[in-house]
Order: structure tokens, then C-alpha cells, then sequence
């Protein structure tokens, strides 16, 4: 029994460490890219792409079946010799049959092309969304640190507001302030509390997120809180047509356009493949039983020098061997008329590939859309940030001004309030910026290749 408490023990300590991890972006990431739902499933299609190559492969080789029955003859009919016979009786056959394809216009060829063409589409599909679900999880984690920076805010103020309290208390108790300034001073600290309380749903929620967008639990999981310098940021990219020409040579989705192109030309050769003839090598073995019912396997054979009729045994592997025989042919079947089901498919084929070439460029326009889309944003938060610095400098000194002002009783604490709600959306505003930026410098990233998780 203690053993068994000890262990029970030790069990709940490690599930309650497990749930207690604190993760890091890399590990948010290696997370989602090996067990998010979509992922596998993926990799799944992939393992099928294989399966139809292997499929694809066995089309060059021969094929091997073989048969056998039983049955049962009544009243007349014609028996193995030719003769007729008028008694029941039962009998086996057993064949053996192989046949393989020698031309049917290359398609077999083209099939197992295409299904080569299927692999490397599959896994440049699965490249695709293993770069989607990283960019989200990197914007869910960079969403939780923006929310906890601005907490610390929250809670800061909460400290200032708290000491203004205790100040104008000191004051009011002492006769030189009114308690109108007090009840002030109160007010502002119940609107700093409220403001906490919804930055730390902001935060529970952005946790939230990202704990759904790995398919984990809530509880108990967090994320480690990384300090992002904000002293280092620039803006390094200058041209987002030099991002495009990368991005339309790399990227997986160009790659995966441009081989459903490929993927619908072997389509057209494959239905081509239908107006030439197939030419097919056959074979086959058979053998054969059979039993009179109610009497012995026994087989005639005339004696001419004695002119008699003697009976021999003729059992069942007697006749199996005796009847045994083989064949071998070639077939060709030409095709001349089918009805234009053939043109139509080949029409269809064709039409499908102009359809694929408009999809590839409509790929391409997208693709540059988004990445002057990107550009255009990280301009803009780049500018926002610096602008933000500047308003934040400025804010910062009017504050620490109206502070020793508030500090002397030379302003009044609704005026001091004006001044620090502007420092506070100051710091708010250039915490939104920092991220912001961040965030679209990453989309960036993520279109010229380079690891967005650095």
C-alpha cells in the first residue's frame, strides 16, 4: 500500500509539472508542427501519394490469378473425350492466367510520372501549412507578451495611483486639501484597478489562444515572458519587389502551381495515350476432373491387335495431368470510333490546363499583393513606432513635470490626471507599435524564407 500511495504520489507530481510547463516560442512551434490535427492528416496524404506511386508501378507489371470450381452435370451432355454422356456426374477445373500490358499509348508511363508528380505535391502542401500554422503561432505568442507588457503598465499605475492616495489622505487629514480631491484620487485608483482587470483578461485570453491553437489544455499552461528590446528595431527591408522575386522563385505554394501544371500535362497525354492501340501478352494453363456419379474413374482404350477394349485407371491426378494444357497470344485492340469520348477528354484535359496556367497566376498576383500588403504594414508600424517614441519622450517629461506640480499643490489632481492618462496611452501605444511591427517584420521574414522563430 505505500508503495502504491508513493507512486500515485509520484504520478500527480509529474502530470502537475507537466501541466505547469512554461513554453518557449521554439517549443510552441515544434508542438504545433508535430501534433496539430491538420498536420498529420497531411502527412497522411502524403503516405497516400506514395501508395498510388506504388500503384502506379505495378501497371508495367504481369498480372498472375488463378481459378477453380466445382460442379455438377445432370442428364446429357458432351464429356471430356467428345462423346455424349447421359448419366450425372461432377467435375474440377483449375487454370492459371497472366496477361501484361506491352503499349496502350504510354499512359501506364504518364501514370507513374504523375504519381511521382503527386509525392512532391503532397509534401510541398504539407511545407505550406507547417509555414502557416509557425507564422500563427508565432503572432498568438507575440500576442501574449504585447498583453503583458501591457499589464505591467496597468500594474504601475495601480502603484502611482495607490501613492496619490495615500498622499491626498495625509493632506485631506492635515486640512490643506479638500476631500473632493481625495474622493479624486480614489476614483482614479478604481478606474486604474478596472483597466487591470481587463489587461489580465487580455492576457487569459491571449493564453487561451494560443493553448487552442496547439490543441492543449488551459489549464496550467503558460508561456515563457521574453523582454523584447526595443532599442534595435529598423526597418531592413527597402524594396518589397526584391522580397517578391525571392518569394515567387521559393515559395511552396508558386511550386505547388506550377506543378498541377505539370500534373495536367501528363493529364492530356494520358487521354491522348487513347487513341493508339493497346497491344496485351496473355497466357494460360488449365485442367480439368471428372467423375460419372456411381461409377469407377476408368478410361477405355482399344487394343487393334487383339481388337478389344481394356480399361484403365483414370483418377483424379490421372486426368489433372493427362488434361493439362497451356496457351499464350498476344491481343491488340485498335481503337477507331468511340463515340468523341476520347476528343472530349483530351478537350477537357486541355481546358483544365488553361484553367490550372490562370490559377498559377492568379497565385502570383496574390502573392504579390500580400507581400506589398506586409511591406506596407511594416512601413506604417515602423513609423507609428518612431512616432510613438517621440510622443512617449515628450509625455514622459510632461509627467514627471506634473508630477512635482501635483507633488506642491500647484495643480490640481483632474489636471495631473490629463497628464498621466496621456503618459499612459503613450506607453500603450508604443508597446502596440513594438509588437506590431515585430509581427509584420516576421510576415516578412516568412516570405524570403528565413526562420520567424529567431
Amino acid at each position: 500500500m505505500k508503495a502504491i500511495a508513493f507512486g500515485l504520489l509520484l504520478f500527480g507530481f509529474s502530470f502537475s509539472q507537466a501541466q505547469e510547463k512554461v513554453w518557449t516560442l521554439q517549443e510552441c512551434v515544434n508542438y504545433a508542427l508535430e501534433n496539430n490535427i491538420t498536420v498529420r492528416q497531411t502527412e497522411l496524404d502524403t503516405q497516400l501519394a506514395e501508395e498510388d506511386l506504388v500503384s502506379a508501378k505495378g501497371n508495367f507489371l504481369p498480372n498472375l490469378s488463378g481459378a477453380a470450381s466445382h460442379s455438377y452435370s445432370f442428364g446429357s451432355y458432351i464429356g471430356q473425350d467428345g462423346s455424349r454422356i447421359s448419366r450425372d456426374s461432377r467435375g474440377n477445373s483449375f487454370s492459371l492466367n497472366t496477361g501484361i500490358v506491352l503499349f496502350n499509348g504510354f499512359q501506364n508511363t504518364n501514370i507513374y510520372k504523375q504519381a511521382q508528380l503527386g509525392i512532391e505535391s503532397s509534401e510541398l502542401q504539407l511545407a505550406i501549412l507547417k509555414d502557416n500554422i509557425s507564422l500563427n503561432v508565432v503572432n498568438a505568442y507575440l500576442n501574449i507578451l504585447l498583453n503583458r507588457e501591457n499589464l505591467k503598465i496597468a500594474e504601475e499605475q495601480i502603484g502611482v495611483s495607490q501613492q496619490q492616495v495615500d498622499q491626498m489622505q495625509v493632506l485631506v487629514d492635515e486640512g490643506s486639501k479638500p476631500r473632493a480631491d481625495l474622493l479624486d484620487a480614489k476614483s482614479q485608483l478604481a478606474s486604474d484597478q478596472e483597466a487591470l482587470i481587463n489587461t489580465q483578461n487580455s492576457v487569459d485570453l491571449a493564453i487561451l489562444s494560443l493553448a487552442q491553437l496547439l490543441q492543449l489544455p488551459p489549464n496550467g499552461f503558460d508561456v515563457v515572458t521574453e523582454d523584447v528590446d526595443a532599442s534595435g528595431i529598423m526597418m531592413e527591408y527597402t524594396d518589397p519587389t526584391a522580397i517578391y522575386n525571392y518569394a515567387v522563385e521559393n515559395r511552396p505554394e508558386i511550386k505547388n502551381a506550377q506543378l498541377n501544371i505539370d500534373n495536367s500535362d501528363y493529364n492530356i497525354k494520358i487521354a491522348k495515350g487513347a487513341y493508339y492501340p493497346t497491344l496485351t501478352l496473355g497466357a494460360n494453363m488449365n485442367t480439368s476432373y471428372q467423375h460419372l456419379q456411381g461409377q469407377e474413374d476408368l478410361r477405355a482404350v482399344l487394343d487393334l491387335e487383339n481388337n478389344q477394349i481394356t480399361y484403365v485407371e483414370n483418377g483424379f491426378g490421372t486426368q489433372i495431368s493427362d488434361n493439362l494444357g497451356y496457351n499464350v497470344g498476344f491481343n491488340l485492340n485498335v481503337p477507331i470510333f468511340n463515340r468523341f469520348q476520347t476528343n472530349v477528354n483530351v478537350h477537357k484535359a486541355q481546358i483544365n490546363k488553361q484553367k490550372i496556367e490562370l490559377a498559377l497566376e492568379q497565385e502570383k498576383q496574390d502573392l504579390r499583393s500580400n507581400i506589398e500588403q506586409a511591406y506596407a504594414d511594416a512601413r506604417a508600424a515602423f513609423k507609428q513606432f518612431e512616432a510613438s517614441q517621440v510622443s512617449l519622450s515628450a509625455q514622459e517629461e510632461a509627467y514627471k513635470n506634473a508630477q512635482e506640480s501635483y507633488n506642491l499643490g500647484v495643480m490640481t489632481s483632474y489636471d495631473f490626471e490629463q497628464v498621466r492618462n496621456r503618459y499612459v496611452n503613450a506607453q500603450a501605444s508604443i508597446v502596440n507599435a513594438k509588437y506590431n511591427f515585430i509581427f509584420k517584420t516576421k510576415v516578412l521574414d516568412f516570405y524570403l524564407g528565413k526562420p520567424i522563430i529567431d
